[in-house]
């Protein structure tokens, strides 16, 4: 039986204030002792960590344009290549859905604002729409002042509620003009178009932006929309439009970061990095030395793809050998990976003021040689085979699986390998399926519970984590998985033209954490039943409603 009241499916108008009261009401009825001691519950104690965060920890959620925002043809706004990869591309998208309203963000700005003070965050994560500010992607074309405004006054807005934001550059939607007329990210020119954007930004909302991200997860820009071709703009180039999709972005977030050096931080005083989102690689065996060189080669291929060269100067080690190698062996004349020349190398390494670092799941690796007559591909040149393991929790969603401890050891991992940076955690969330929607959220609170006390963990072992951003505020386009795939802590109803937002369970207790800094009494070790006792009391309270 699915747990969602007929009532919203009909539309029927829910106050939110009292539905909000509500969840709250049944989360502090978890807090009265006894009221759980004749039952038995499973316990985690032993892992599980009591504590704090440190004094001034950042707490948010996160969203992006392209995925909420609507509007997609509207007041000046040019179409991105998303825009044109959902309307032409039949069968790419589930259901063939597309973003063009979707959350109609761009006209809830205050409704918006209620919802991230109901929860309580101390900042908000979100994109500015390139295209909606350059219609062409080409500054010197035409600068859309109704964009430039739109945001200008969601920022205000923001910080008149006391919610910093931050704020991404780049989270996928290229303007389509620079697709056609340049090829995208194949083409080196990007690096001063994007510059031009982002100088724009910086000159706008500078005064009141202090945290500017380049690029969220260039990893999928170039692998998903260069080499398998399942996000925009759709190309398979294999083996090759991935490496050169992020020479370019590499370059282009390089060349941003030294513009804002150079020209705007000692009047503006902000910060500038890059968003990096990677699942953990865990050996199958430890101690198998393949098994742990593979891992090892999972996680550069990975993240070190990009950080390496942001914090090293250059490409890794590993990823020159095995791409090189299988280019020699399927008789090309030099690599396939591009080359930094020495230039370049010094230009892009110490670009960074943050690193900003997304985390889903878990993986284990395992060695998995591929022939190099298998033809040239990013999967092949890795030798790696992913798995997992099927006694990993699952929480009611294709992915990710719950794997708590994979992100203390990738926080320990960045720690190590990139010099104890700054790491601001910008995406982290869990889904839900279509067919098992429900208010009550049982499963994000686990994963929750379980992702936020590692990071705590991390934290206690010295890693240098600043702010955490839960994925995401909003149910919202999930790109090639349309709307089946459900991140938001408010339920959208996405059937609905004004598209109303429903409080789902998980707000009250992320909440909860926001307020206490942490874990800081035992007691928090029942918040995982929390969904248990709501679900009882939300069935009871609508079950005249949900069976008329």
């Amino acid at each position: 039986m699915r747990f969602f009241p007929r009532y919203l499916e009909k539309g029927w108008p829910v106050d939110i204030t009292k539905t909000t009261a509500f969840f709250s009401l049944c989360y502090q009825l978890l807090l009265v002792p006894g009221l759980w001691a004749d039952r038995v519950f499973p316990r985690d104690d032993a892992s599980f960590y009591y504590g704090t965060f440190p004094p001034g920890f950042s707490w948010g959620v996160g969203s992006s344009a392209y995925q909420t925002e609507g509007a997609w043809d509207q007041d000046g706004k040019g179409p991105s290549i998303w825009d044109t990869f959902t309307h032409h591309q039949r069968g790419r998208i589930f259901m063939n859905q597309t973003a063009d309203s979707s959350c109609e963000s761009y006209y809830k700005i205050q409704e918006d604002i209620k919802l991230l003070k109901e929860l309580n965050v101390s900042h908000y994560r979100f994109s500015i729409s390139w295209p909606r500010l350059i219609p062409t992607g080409v500054k010197a074309d035409h600068v859309n002042s109704k964009g430039i405004k739109f945001y200008s006054d969601f920022i205000n807005t923001l910080l008149e509620n006391n919610i910093t934001p931050i704020v991404t550059l780049y989270h996928w939607d290229l303007p389509q003009m620079l697709q056609v007329k340049f090829g995208g990210w194949q083409n080196a020119t990007m690096v001063t178009y994007f510059d031009d954007y982002a100088n724009l930004c910086f000159e706008k909302f500078g005064d009141r932006v202090k945290h500017w991200i380049t690029f969220n997860d260039p990893w999928s820009v170039a692998k998903k929309g260069y080499e398998t071709g399942r996000h925009a703009p759709g190309l398979k180039l294999r083996g090759t439009g991935a490496y050169r999709a992020a020479h370019h972005i590499i370059k282009s977030h390089a060349k941003v970061w030294h513009s804002y050096h150079k020209a705007w931080r000692k009047k503006q005083h902000g910060l500038v990095g890059i968003s990096l989102t990677c699942n953990w690689g865990e050996p199958v065996d430890i101690t198998n030395p393949e098994d742990v060189e593979a891992a090892e080669r999972y996680m550069q291929f990975c993240l070190g793809w990009f950080a390496n060269p942001i914090y090293a100067g250059d490409y890794p080690q590993t990823m020159k050998d095995y791409i090189g190698r299988k280019s020699t062996e399927q008789g090309l004349g030099m690599s396939r990976l591009p080359v930094f020349s020495i230039h370049e190398k010094n230009d892009i390494k110490g670009t960074f003021d943050f690193l900003g670092l997304g985390h889903f799941t878990t993986r284990y690796i395992t060695q998995k040689n591929h022939p190099s007559r298998q033809g040239p591909s990013y999967q092949n040149d890795r030798d790696v085979a992913e798995l997992v393991d099927p006694n990993w929790p699952d929480l009611g969603s294709n992915l990710p699986q719950l794997v708590p401890w994979g992100f203390r050891r990738l926080l320990n991992f960045v720690q190590t390998q990139y010099g104890n940076p700054v790491i601001y955690v910008t995406e982290n969330g869990v889904s839900e399926k279509l067919n098992h929607i429900q208010l009550c959220d049982v499963w994000r609170i686990q994963y929750l519970k379980g992702y936020i006390n590692e990071m705590l963990k991390a934290i206690k072992d010295g890693v240098n984590v600043k702010g955490y951003t839960s994925w995401s505020l909003l149910d919202k386009f999930e790109w090639e998985n349309g709307y089946s795939h459900r991140y938001g802590f408010f339920y959208v109803e996405f059937n609905n033209k004004n598209k109303p937002r429903y409080p789902k369970a998980s707000v009250q207790y992320y909440k909860s954490i926001i307020t206490a800094n942490g874990f800081p009494n035992p007691i928090e070790n029942l918040c995982y039943i929390t969904c248990k006792w709501l679900q009882r009391l939300w069935c009871l309270q609508f079950a005249h409603s949900a069976y008329l």
